[in-house]
């Protein structure tokens, strides 16, 4: 059998294949961790086969977005015979029980395989992550960060059975914590600041101070940083003639074709659109 060991970070892998594999591929991990995957097309039983700790899991057919939660310590493998496409999110044991813990959650001691479960939101989650990974440019770091926490919270509450031993906390940053916290963003409008790299500038815990941080401005740190581009680009395309092109890398956004979608959806015109309605040249007509 093939190996694919994945490393000690948080991670998100398209897999698609169209013809018979030669051998089954086993998964594993570094570091304590969960295999989230989620089929985005159905699978055939005949064509499709599923091992967990070396034994054979009954699958039968699967339907598109269906979710498979599977502790890599068990080593899963796959062989398909048609062709399979997935998502695999790596999603450390770490990561789940600092974000229980923040939640007032009981850490949940091991998880029992969970194959083909039927789950919106992963499914959702699995929608919207596959046109980042299908571009080069790929998801915004903090917006990885973001997506390990959401990941982490759903799989413990959902796949865990875990009980709530207190409310979780309610409060937000505090005022020198808002001050620091925007300081860092502002310095990184690309997004590529890390979400450990905020919570440890605010002496918090990663999931703490993204919690915290939506609770203080009622949005992500990705949201905030996304809203802060658009607004800069908006000024860029009113009072500048700076091509469209150099308003997306000045205002943070990977590439053009991500500024125009993003634009558009947060504004409701193209920048060009809203250039020729706001820019200098059509006030001054």
């Amino acid at each position: 059998m093939r190996t694919h060991r994945y490393t000690d970070r948080f991670s998100a892998v398209h897999v698609e294949t169209t013809g018979r594999l030669p051998d089954a591929v086993r998964k594993s991990s570094s570091v304590e961790a969960l295999l989230v995957s989620m089929s985005l097309r159905p699978v055939a039983a005949p064509a499709y086969r599923l091992w967990v700790d070396g034994k054979v899991v009954p699958t039968g057919d699967i339907p598109a977005f269906r979710a498979n939660v599977i502790d890599l310590a068990a080593q899963p493998a796959m062989w398909a015979d048609r062709g399979v496409h997935y998502v695999h999110f790596h999603l450390r044991r770490s990561s789940i029980d600092d974000t229980s813990a923040d939640l007032g959650y009981e850490r949940v001691p091991s998880y029992r395989p969970a194959v083909a479960q039927e789950d919106i939101v992963l499914a959702q989650i699995a929608r919207s992550v596959v046109p980042f990974l299908r571009s080069d440019a790929g998801p915004p770091p903090i917006a990885f960060d973001q997506l390990e926490l959401i990941l982490a919270a759903h799989v413990a509450q959902r796949f865990g059975g875990t009980r709530q031993r207190r409310a979780a906390a309610r409060g937000g940053l505090a005022a020198w914590q808002r001050r620091r916290s925007l300081e860092v963003l502002r310095e990184n409008l690309d997004g590529h600041v890390r979400l450990a790299d905020l919570a440890r500038a605010c002496d918090l815990s990663v999931s703490h101070f993204a919690r915290s941080f939506r609770a203080s401005f009622g949005v992500s740190c990705h949201r905030w940083l996304v809203d802060r581009r658009v607004e800069r680009a908006q000024e860029l395309l009113a009072l500048t003639d700076t091509p469209l092109v150099d308003v997306a890398s000045q205002s943070g956004f990977g590439d053009q074709a991500a500024f125009t979608r993003t634009f558009r959806r947060f504004v409701g015109v193209t920048p060009g659109h809203f250039r020729r309605e706001h820019g200098r040249k059509g006030n001054a007509q």
